[in-house]
């Protein structure tokens, strides 16, 4: 039987550290900030935004929210993102996306303020991501991999991992955070011949393709650890990740489930970079 890789050991532990930093950012006279933007009423935005707001409270983040209705237009957008770039009492943004389809989301997205860009939505972070230096932060889901396999003790130094997926909310960006941890990274997408072969012989699986339980036993070896981003929803509220687990779990030395693995992580790492956002700005 794998060992089961759950996400809330490592959101508490990172959660009480950030407690106690925030603590010390108040007794300097801050009170670490964190200002929602969100635009409409989705339920899954909504969902994620309560427990952004659950994990805050715990740790003695302030939460500022912003709903702005579902026919906002851009200017009105971009008005809300400048007051948060020049209100020194806020320290980071999240800003939920995809943003309506009547909206230039680039353009919004790229109007914020780097330093208060906790959720990497500016290619001023991505570049920071990608050279290793700069402003900004890695994205949250991303990051959370490298926690969950760093807090379970798998070693990333001379590793060697696949990640199925390609894009710059995972998949690029989990891929830079790996090479920055020396590990031997291929990246795999649907354009890749024999998958199967090269995802196989890998230390480090991490998945993040978009598709409910695509990944096979087949993909996977006996001392590999695999990492499941997916989060899939069927038409009954049953919840799955991109891995088959039922078929993976007894082929694999490790495995995330979902949910209660990446997930449970993500709302911690925001934090995490929020209150290093607030140290910054206050030395």
């Amino acid at each position: 039987m794998a060992e089961l890789l759950k996400g809330a050991p490592v959101a508490k532990a990172i959660t009480e550290e950030l407690t106690a930093r925030c603590e010390e950012l108040k007794k300097r006279g801050c009170i670490p900030t964190l200002s929602i933007l969100r635009i409409g009423d989705n339920e899954s935005d909504i969902a994620y935004e309560r427990g952004v707001t659950k994990r805050c409270e715990t740790i003695g983040i302030r939460v500022v929210k912003t709903v702005l209705p579902q026919t906002v237009d851009q200017n009105w957008v971009l008005s809300e993102i400048n007051r948060i770039n020049a209100d020194p009492e806020i320290h980071g943004c999240l800003m939920f996306r995809p943003l309506p389809n009547h909206l230039y989301e680039r353009a919004l997205c790229e109007a914020l303020d780097v330093r208060k860009d906790v959720d990497c939505m500016t290619d001023g972070s991505l570049t920071g991501v990608f050279t290793g230096n700069g402003d900004g932060f890695a994205p949250c889901t991303a990051e959370s991999c490298i926690e969950i396999l760093k807090y379970y003790g798998y070693p990333l130094n001379g590793s060697s991992a696949a990640v199925i997926g390609r894009s710059l909310v995972v998949g690029k960006p989990v891929s830079m955070l790996l090479l920055a941890e020396n590990a031997t990274v291929t990246v795999c997408h649907s354009k890749t011949r024999n998958t199967t072969e090269i995802c196989r012989d890998k230390d480090i699986l991490i998945v993040a393709a978009g598709r409910a339980k695509m990944i096979d036993s087949s993909y996977t070896n006996p001392s590999q650890i695999v990492i499941d981003v997916g989060i899939n929803v069927d038409s009954e509220g049953n919840m799955f990740g991109d891995v088959d687990f039922d078929s993976v779990e007894p082929a694999c030395a490790a495995i995330t489930p979902v949910p209660g693995g990446v997930g449970a992580v993500t709302s911690a790492i925001l934090c995490r970079h929020l209150i290093v956002a607030a140290e910054l700005a206050n030395p």
